[in-house]
Formats: C-alpha cells, structure tokens, sequence
C-alpha cells in the first residue's frame, strides 16, 4: 500500500506540473523559474533522453509499458525485501507511468525543466524519478544488497546434497 501511495503522488505531481505547463506556457517559449538556474520551458519530446529515438514514440510506449508492468510484477512479488529498495521501486515506476500516461495520451512526453546555468536536455518530474530511482536503486544493489537482502543460512542446517 505505501508503495502505491509513493508511485501515484508522484505521477499526479509528473501530470499536474506538466497540465499546468501546457496550459499556461506557449510551445518553446520559456518562464523564469529559479533566475540563473533553470527557466521553464515547454517542449513536447517525442524521443527519450536527449531525443534519442526522435519520432519513435510507439517503441518507447511499448518499452515504457513493459517496463512500468515488470517493475509492478517486482512490487508485488516483493522482489527487495527491504522498505527503502522498494520505495525506490516505486519511484522508478512512477517515472515510467507517468511518461507512459503522456506518449498514450498526446503522443509525446511533456517536458518543461530547462537549466540555464548549464546546457542540458529540457526533462520533466518523471524523468527526475527515473533517474535519481535508477541511480539510488544500483547504489543500493552495489553497496547494500549483500547485507540487507540476502538471508542468512544457519549454520547447523544440514546439508541439501545429501
């Protein structure tokens, strides 16, 4: 339950910013948002990061599609058994339905974060979840998964060989 909590707060946050951007900001025209560091700026990206797979939108529909039901299967499965690996789960899905909800619904994914300190890719708030879930999710599995996931066998257990 609170991982369902954590992935549709996070998908309405993605379609409520990116409602709000759409209706209030004119394609390509950009807002100050926090002055010298990032203007918001309506882009409609019918590729992923960096417009990779530019006008590809039924591949990453698909990908996102089964991408967001693997990662459900994994939260019900309770594939992590710790709280912390399956909150990032749940953030991770989040980045993907709520991208998902827009290439099924528009036929692009809304994005509106510009940098303006820095030249990078205009991104939106799930991108945001699939990338800080993503790396948070392999630093988890790199450094902790050893000591918080696997179990422990006792030591007087007898031998399955046998």
């Amino acid at each position: 339950m609170l991982y369902t909590v954590i992935a549709v707060a996070l998908v309405l946050l993605d379609q409520v910013v990116k409602f709000l951007v759409r209706a209030n900001i004119p394609l390509y025209t950009s807002v100050t948002f926090i002055p010298g560091v990032m203007d918001l700026t309506y882009v409609q990206n019918t590729g992923a990061a960096f417009s990779l797979l530019n006008e590809h939108t039924w591949v990453l529909t698909l990908i996102s599609a089964v991408v967001s039901v693997v990662l459900v299967v994994m939260l019900v499965k309770r594939v992590f058994r710790t709280r912390a690996a399956n909150a990032l789960l749940a953030v991770v899905l989040a980045g993907a339905v709520g991208n998902l909800i827009d290439r099924v619904a528009f036929g692009y994914v809304t994005d509106m974060f510009k940098t303006t300190f820095m030249n990078f890719a205009v991104f939106n708030v799930a991108d945001i979840c699939l990338v800080c879930g993503i790396i948070a999710l392999c630093i988890y599995v790199l450094f902790f998964y050893d000591k918080l996931e696997k179990k422990e066998e006792p030591h007087d257990a007898p031998d399955a060989d046998c």
